[in-house]
């Protein structure tokens, strides 16, 4: 699988994850910073949250963790919680926007 393939697979799986008091998912939610693959296939994502406080800061990084690291054919995986830049609802896509009614 190449690594373009790999990618549309993750990015799908984000999509399934969602901040519970956000109807809207991660990656429309603009959550997530980057995806990086090395050779090997192992995958880092640098992600970030609404904000530090946030309820989900235990839980969510993990289950993204593991819904990434059950995609058959990436390596091992590893979520890293950043801070910088903070999150700003300008993040967010345009999907994002529309559906929580900023458009």
């Amino acid at each position: 699988m190449t690594f373009d393939e790999l990618k549309e697979k993750a990015i799908a799986v984000l999509k399934s994850c969602y901040d519970p008091e956000i109807p809207v998912d991660i990656w429309e939610l603009g959550l997530i910073y980057q995806l990086r693959f090395d050779e090997e296939k192992n995958l880092t994502v640098l992600m970030t949250l609404t904000s530090p406080m946030c309820p989900v800061a235990g839980s969510l990084p993990p289950e993204v963790e593991s819904k990434l690291q059950s995609i058959k054919g990436i390596g091992k995986v590893k979520v890293e919680l950043v801070w910088n830049p903070p999150w700003n609802k300008d993040m967010m896509s345009e999907v994002a926007k529309l559906e929580l009614g900023f458009l």
